[in-house]
């Protein structure tokens, strides 16, 4: 079943003076979905979310939310951001120290001109929500940095905004407690149902809480996709290399390689390697994106499988969860991620084996 969009995004384009920020850029976000806008510093993403909320004023394009145009740079509308129906959750929290939760979580709502009884209900509601409600009287000023985001939530979420928009809300947290909100955030936008729009770099956070993540660089869409998509299909280098680690292995395709799925690619040193092409376009030099978490080493020289090579491996690095083993093959350095098996010496002669499911052509070569 088909929906009308909730937000819908037409050739946006941001400029700063004369030089371009965005775009051209569309997508949509389907009602109760959480699309993750993911990039470097730079690459423009802040900027859409804040056009979206009206604190950027684009210099063309449309931005549709819930049906109603929110900016049409052709027939001039550009609706103010207080009269969007929108709540935005930034990375600096936007606490008022002086205040206690319970008047930092109603201001919006007194703003709204809301009577005392919905204010109380709607606060206590909200903090609720966000398992606060035992903190009403307390002083912003006394709270830790958690507990400030959970305020911050909380007071995005009291009027029951249409869209939660997320400007990196996590990132000032420390490590554990960002991982223990990712799952908090993401079970409170499941129980609300609400359509919410993600800016974020950390590429672990866009892969777990989102259902449609956007990769942007250079204020253009590189890839739009689920998270296993962008993660199990890169369509680019920059994508390949930005989501996830991964081996990025060129060469020169078989002629015989120029329709189906299957793809076969010779080095420059003349190894050849088997890959998937996922449809995309291929010419005489091509480039496959190899998780690092798809190659696998062993000491097992009666491995038989497409790809399966001798190499030796140069270093081996702890990582607590994980060793990472760089080895020697075809004329480069390959990263190999693995959670378990030998412990591999610097030296020692292995054979290094890869699906060729797991061996995805780029575009762009």
């Amino acid at each position: 079943m088909t929906t009308t969009p909730h937000i819908d995004v037409e050739d946006l384009v941001v400029q700063y003076g004369p030089v371009p920020v965005v775009g051209p850029i569309s997508f949509s976000v389907s009602a109760g979905e959480q699309l993750t806008l993911l990039g470097p510093s730079g690459c423009g993403k802040t900027t859409t979310l804040r056009a979206i909320a009206g604190l950027e004023k684009p210099v063309s394009g449309r931005i549709q939310i819930g049906g109603q145009v929110m900016y049409d740079g052709a027939r001039g509308i550009n609706i103010p951001a207080e009269q969007r129906g929108l709540s935005m959750v930034f990375q600096s929290y936007a606490i008022w120290p002086h205040m206690s939760v319970f008047e930092n979580v109603a201001y919006g709502l007194r703003v709204r001109r809301k009577s005392g009884a919905e204010v109380r209900q709607r606060v206590g509601e909200a903090l609720e929500l966000v398992q606060m409600a035992g903190f009403a009287d307390r002083m912003a000023s006394q709270l830790s940095g958690g507990q400030q985001q959970r305020v911050a939530l909380a007071r995005a979420c009291a009027f029951s905004p249409s869209v939660l928009l997320f400007d990196e809300p996590l990132s000032n947290l420390d490590a554990k407690l960002r991982g223990d909100m990712r799952v908090e955030l993401r079970e409170l936008q499941h129980r609300l149902g609400v359509t919410s729009l993600y800016v974020t770099h950390d590429l672990e956070e866009a892969l777990a809480m989102s259902d449609v993540i956007i990769v942007m660089k250079g204020g253009h869409i590189e890839q739009n996709g689920s998270p296993e998509d962008i993660y199990n299909r890169p369509r680019t280098r920059f994508v390949a290399d930005f989501v996830g680690s991964a081996n990025l292995i060129a060469g020169r395709l078989e002629a015989a390689s120029s329709q189906g799925s299957d793809v076969t690619l010779h080095t420059d040193d003349g190894v050849v390697i088997r890959g998937v092409a996922h449809g995309r376009k291929r010419g005489e030099r091509a480039t496959l994106s190899v998780r690092t978490v798809h190659f696998m080493l062993s000491d097992d020289a009666a491995i038989a499988a497409p790809n399966n090579w001798p190499v030796t491996v140069r270093r081996s690095i702890f990582l607590g969860d994980m060793r990472q083993i760089h080895v020697g093959w075809a004329g480069q350095e390959i990263i190999i991620r693995q959670t378990r098996g030998p412990e591999w010496r610097e030296g020692q002669q292995a054979r290094l084996s890869v699906e060729p499911e797991h061996c995805v052509l780029l575009e762009g070569d």
